[in-house]
């Protein structure tokens, strides 16, 4: 596998979801605060914007148990936060009664918002905590006029992409090489950092109705011989990546289901599945290739029409 400079950006802004002819805009922010009310109350919390240093105190120290990163190197700093909140960013967390149980901290970046970290403690995960905080950043920034959020995630955490593409409604836009260079942190130590930019552009059905729990996972089962439809990478009996055809009009990149316990049980399994999903995913957004989604099987489906008709 041919490698990659780090840091190299792999495709440009190759997916722009066009939102119908704008609503009304006054009911559509009060439908979106109201899918945000419903979303707290299905996770049993409470959404809070934060101001004060305590507060961003409190974050920091859940992501610490989140990452649990190098003392030298924190995930955040109260700080920072209380800067981008003076500059008119994001941080809001979640809480069950007293106890802050997630958070999420967002940057005004040129075309909206930029979603920099968000996390939920270990004994809230399940609940729907995640959905309910992202639910509420795009309420808020629809109150200010803001109509795309992007942020990055791993495309290694099958768990995430169904939930950031599928529950969520976002688009892949970039693949980034080796981001955020190499961490210390419990998650990411020892791996190459590269990651997917998500895109969410608030206003669109498919993310007004995600919002509002219905799931948009894309159809990732390919029957043997269908016409059209590859398998381009798929999970191995060994668990390791095996390649396949990329010739077809759509074709499953596929990701192991649990890659973090597989770095716990098989760490070996981890570099060589970086560089598959770095070569033939990245590959395809390089060609300009629309990831259509993710799916319930744990594959992105990509179309290999430019146009993704």
């Amino acid at each position: 596998m041919t490698p990659t400079p780090a840091g190299a950006r792999i495709g440009g802004d190759l997916y722009r979801a066009e939102p119908e002819p704008a609503p009304d805009s006054g009911a559509f922010r009060d439908r979106a605060t109201a899918a945000a009310v419903r979303a707290a109350r299905a996770a049993h919390v409470e959404i809070r914007e934060l101001h004060t240093p305590t507060e961003m105190s409190d974050v920091c120290e859940l992501f610490g148990r989140i990452w649990r990163p190098d003392p030298t190197s924190p995930m955040m700093v109260p700080e920072l936060m209380m800067a981008l909140v003076h500059a008119g960013g994001y941080v809001a967390g979640s809480y069950e009664d007293d106890r802050l149980t997630g958070a999420c901290v967002g940057l005004l970046a040129t075309d909206g918002l930029h979603s920099h970290i968000a996390g939920v403690d270990v004994r809230s995960r399940g609940r729907e905590v995640g959905h309910a905080l992202k639910v509420h950043q795009r309420a808020w920034c629809l109150e200010r006029g803001l109509t795309r959020i992007s942020w990055t995630f791993d495309p290694l955490v099958g768990r995430n992409a169904f939930f950031n593409l599928a529950k969520l409604g976002a688009v892949p836009a970039e693949y980034l090489v080796d981001f955020y260079g190499r961490r210390t942190d419990a998650i990411n130590a020892g791996d190459h950092t590269d990651r997917l930019l998500a895109r969410w552009d608030l206003t669109t059905p498919r993310v007004a109705l995600a919002c509002e729990g219905i799931p948009q996972p894309a159809d990732d089962a390919v029957a043997p011989g269908e016409e059209g439809v590859a398998i381009a990478l798929e999970v191995g009996a060994d668990g390791r990546p095996v390649l396949g055809r990329t010739d077809a009009d759509v074709v499953v990149v596929r990701v192991p289901r649990d890659i973090e316990g597989l770095r716990r049980t098989d760490p070996d399994a981890v570099p060589p599945w970086r560089l598959a999903v770095r070569e033939v995913l990245g590959g395809l957004m390089g060609e300009g290739r629309v990831v259509r989604g993710f799916g319930r099987l744990g594959g992105y489906v990509v179309d290999r029409r430019r146009d993704g008709g």
